[in-house]
């Protein structure tokens, strides 16, 4: 199954159905009356979180969702069937925006929840609601209230307690694929991962999801490479994990190029929680690790810690020191603000 994290969709709530003008003529009745009735709704259109889906790639061939109209009103005081509404499935972490693609409407985060992104129109109602003891004969109805149609923006940031970021090749896929069950590409040259992943990660019984997402350069905030779209895939992680390829030439270099191209994107991602992790360790002797973590420190890293996805020396710690941090910073997010009050 194709990534696909943007997708732009038309939508049309369905109109009521018009009033019934109708009037009861019954043998034996000379004053029958009115009774003519409502139109029905015209369809919802809906959007609803749900589990099992991580893609939004039912929206690249489908870009087009019209509910249908309420029924016209009949004679004999019926009224017409309202429309079916319409659901849109998304995957939980799907953000809704209006056509100008910033502003936001709704952002579902947990299976179950939904936003109705367009009303369908009320029935008109039929000549029998007109009646009056002025005017026992209306012969006029209302027509149906016309549809909402707009056009709405789809946009997916993956929920995960950690995210990984680093330039390309500095082993977050490896890593990925020794922790959790996920079988990211893996080879020996940059922009392996062309597509966000997400990986389940246990340590001493419990998990977290882990995303590892395609590895950023110089520039990526203006578009170099793959870009940094893709950051917005660990905006609400808990952690980061930077992996730095302990085996570069240019190690300082390569960790500060990362904490610019955070900063650049902005959305409070420079100042998440983060771990350093100093990655291919199986290749250097002990003391070119301490060298290099050294060097990290000096450069302004925090929480360094020596690593190899390959070999898995180093990983447990690492992932304890993840789900630390992840407890801490959910636990922290859980405090409300200011006093409370009943």
């Amino acid at each position: 199954m194709k990534f696909l994290d943007h997708a732009r969709v038309e939508l049309r709530s369905g109109s009521g159905g018009r009033g019934c003008v109708s009037f009861r003529r019954e043998k034996f009745i000379e004053f029958g009356g009115p009774d003519g009735g409502d139109g029905g709704k015209g369809g919802d259109v809906w959007a609803e979180a749900v589990d099992g889906l991580n893609t939004l790639i039912d929206y690249r061939y489908q870009q087009h969702f019209f509910a249908r109209n309420g029924q016209p009103g009949a004679g004999k005081q019926r009224t017409g069937k309202s429309a079916d509404d319409i659901v849109l499935r998304v995957p939980v972490g799907t953000q809704i925006l209006e056509e100008d693609g910033e502003t936001l409407i709704a952002d579902l985060t947990r299976p179950g929840e939904r936003v109705l992104l367009a009303q369908g129109g009320n029935g008109g109602w039929g000549n029998l609601r007109f009646k009056t003891s002025t005017n026992q004969a209306p012969r006029h109805a209302n027509p149906g209230q016309e549809g909402v149609e707009r056009t709405v923006w789809l946009r997916l940031k993956l929920i995960a307690d950690a995210g990984l970021v680093g330039l390309p090749n500095a082993g977050k896929s490896t890593f990925l694929a020794a922790v959790s069950n996920a079988r990211p590409k893996i080879a020996d040259y940059p922009f392996t991962t062309l597509h966000p992943g997400l990986g389940v990660v246990a340590v001493d019984g419990r998990e977290f999801v882990v995303a590892d997402i395609p590895g950023l350069i110089e520039g990526a905030s203006e578009g170099r490479g793959l870009g940094d779209a893709f950051l917005g895939h660990v905006e609400r992680c808990a952690v980061l994990l930077h992996l730095v390829d302990g085996t570069s030439a240019t190690l300082v270099e390569d960790y500060r190029v990362i904490c610019a191209e955070l900063e650049a994107y902005g959305q409070g991602l420079a100042a998440k929680p983060r771990l350093t992790g100093l990655n291919k360790i199986d290749a250097l002797d002990a003391r070119a690790v301490e060298k290099a973590v050294k060097a990290l420190r000096k450069a302004g890293a925090t929480d360094v810690l020596p690593l190899s996805g390959a070999t898995g020396q180093g990983v447990q710690d690492m992932l304890r020191a993840l789900r630390a941090r992840i407890d801490a910073t959910r636990a922290e997010d859980a405090i409300p603000e200011g006093p409370w009050r009943p």
